[in-house]
């Protein structure tokens, strides 16, 4: 099975959900929920499942739960196929 490891950048209290693309290592995320109670962690998460074609369950963050900036784990994808999958 595939694993793989990303920053991604977090923009809390955005207009809408959506993955904006990547900027240089990491994956711009913009999320409506605010960054309290774990919301917008919660919200990143699916996010980045729905967009990757992978359960929510396979996305979790590793690293940064309380900053923008945040190591996530994904399973069942590679780069290559990630790549392909988020908006560039």
């Amino acid at each position: 099975m595939s694993v793989m490891r990303l920053f991604v950048k977090v923009v809390p209290r955005a207009s809408r959900d959506r993955v904006v693309g990547w900027q240089g290592d990491a994956v711009k995320v913009c999320v409506a929920a605010a960054p309290e109670r774990g919301r917008a962690n919660e919200a990143v998460i699916a996010i980045l499942a729905a967009a990757l074609g992978v359960p929510r369950a396979s996305v979790r963050i590793i690293s940064g739960a309380g900053s923008p900036r945040k190591m996530i784990e994904i399973n069942g994808v590679d780069e290559e196929e990630a790549r392909r999958r988020l908006p560039s």
